[in-house]
């Protein structure tokens, strides 16, 4: 497996696994999928904010991404980064997942910020919390009834990790 910055020719790819996750999953309380022009304008919004947005490829595929983005735009808030991570279908449970999200804690701490949160959809989303648990994040709170998808009220559980 190898871990790189993604590309504009990987984002193709990108949308397709995140297609799959906002039709399929509760993880994203996005409901209809971005299509490609919309993801190249938020890998360039994650790049021009000089922040990760990484992909897992193996055997020339595009097994996973993940991303690390402002948390919320007030400048107090500078030094918190709320992460994104979505894994292909096939290559789930295979150890995508940590590799990639170890590897974007690496780089959000080279760059001085300290505290990465999850927001994770549902919180009967094990895969995601139990991810987010082996990278040494601690479940925070739950934000009951938030989301509305696939007819039913959905919790998001925060998590939190500091960097430093």
């Amino acid at each position: 497996m190898l871990l790189r910055e993604a590309a504009e020719t990987d984002l193709p790819a990108i949308q397709q696994i995140y297609a799959h996750h906002v039709l399929h999953g509760a993880g994203t309380f996005e409901e209809e999928p971005p299509n490609v022009q919309d993801m190249m304008a938020r890998h360039a919004a994650v790049i021009a904010n000089g922040l990760p947005w990484l992909v897992a490829s193996t055997g020339g595929e595009i097994a996973g991404y993940c991303y690390a983005q402002r948390y919320h735009s007030r400048s107090a808030w500078r030094f918190t980064l709320e992460d994104a991570i979505y894994v292909s279908p096939g290559h789930i449970r295979k150890g995508v997942g940590i590799a990639l999200l170890g590897e974007l804690i690496l780089r959000c701490a080279t760059l001085n910020h300290r505290q990465l949160i999850a927001v994770i959809g549902d919180s009967n989303n094990a895969g995601s919390i139990g991810l987010h648990k082996a990278a040494g994040f601690e479940q925070i709170g739950v934000m009951k009834n938030v989301g509305y998808k696939f007819h039913i009220e959905l919790d998001a559980v925060i998590m939190q990790r500091a960097l430093a």
